[in-house]
C-alpha cells in the first residue's frame, strides 16, 4: 500500500462542535460548512449593563454564551455569537413585536447602522478561548411609513436585530452594505468561524472522525 495514499484516506481526528445558540439563522449558516454539530441553548441574561456600548454588549454576550454552553460540553468546541445593531451608540436588539419593529425602522431610515456581530469559540478541555468582532456598516434608504409597514407585514422579522433580514426581502430596505465577512450580517461570520474553530481543533473539509 502506498503510504501517501494511506495518509490521505485516513479520516482526521476532530473535536465535536456545538453551536451555543437556538437561532435558526445561525444554524442554517453553520450547516453550510457540512460539519456535524449539536445545538444547545445558552442560559445567559442578555440585559445590557448600565453604560454598556453596543459593541461591548455583543462581545460580552457572545463569550458568555460560549462559556455557559462549554460548561456542559467540556471536550467540545463551542461557538457563541451575538448581534446588536448600533445606531449612533444606541443599541437596537430584536424587536419582538410589530410596534417595536416599526419604531426601529423609523429610527434607522436614512441612517448608517453598524451591526456589531460578535463571535466566541471556547474549548474547556484544551483551554482554548478566542473572540472576534465583525462589524457591518449598513446604510438604510429613506423609507416611507408605507414601505416600512408593507415590509414588516410581508417578512415579520421580529426575531432579527434591527428588524430587517438582509438575506430576504429586507435587502430592499438598504442602500449599501460594507463588510469583510458577508455572512456576519445574518448573524454568524463564517469566515472568522472557520478560522477559529479550526484553531480550536475542528477539521474543515474532511471526512472527519470525532476524537474521544
Amino acid at each position: 500500500m502506498n503510504p501517501e495514499t494511506s495518509l490521505v484516506a485516513a479520516p482526521p481526528k476532530t473535536r465535536a462542535l456545538v453551536l451555543g445558540s437556538t437561532s435558526r439563522y445561525r444554524c442554517e449558516l453553520l450547516q453550510r460548512l457540512q460539519i456535524p454539530f449539536t445545538i444547545a441553548a445558552p442560559e445567559v441574561d442578555e440585559t445590557p449593563l448600565p453604560g454598556e456600548t453596543p459593541r461591548g454588549l455583543a462581545e460580552r454576550l457572545a463569550l458568555g454564551k460560549a462559556r455557559a454552553v462549554a460548561s456542559n460540553f467540556p471536550q467540545a468546541v463551542v461557538i457563541g455569537a451575538d448581534q446588536v445593531a448600533d445606531l449612533n451608540g444606541l443599541p437596537l436588539g430584536k424587536p419582538g413585536t410589530h410596534e417595536r419593529a416599526v419604531e426601529q425602522l423609523r429610527q434607522m431610515r436614512g441612517q448608517t447602522v453598524v451591526f456589531q456581530t460578535a463571535l466566541a469559540v471556547v474549548c474547556l478541555e484544551s483551554g482554548f478561548e478566542e473572540s472576534s468582532l465583525a462589524a457591518v456598516r449598513v446604510r438604510f434608504r429613506d423609507l416611507t411609513d408605507f414601505e416600512i409597514e408593507n415590509y414588516l407585514r410581508a417578512e415579520q422579522p421580529y426575531d432579527c436585530a434591527g428588524s430587517a433580514k438582509s438575506e430576504g426581502l429586507g435587502i430592499a430596505l438598504l442602500e449599501s452594505i460594507e463588510s469583510d465577512d458577508p455572512t456576519a450580517l445574518v448573524g454568524l461570520p463564517l469566515i472568522r468561524t472557520c478560522k477559529m474553530i479550526q484553531a480550536a481543533g475542528v477539521v474543515l473539509l474532511g471526512n472527519q472522525e470525532v476524537s474521544a
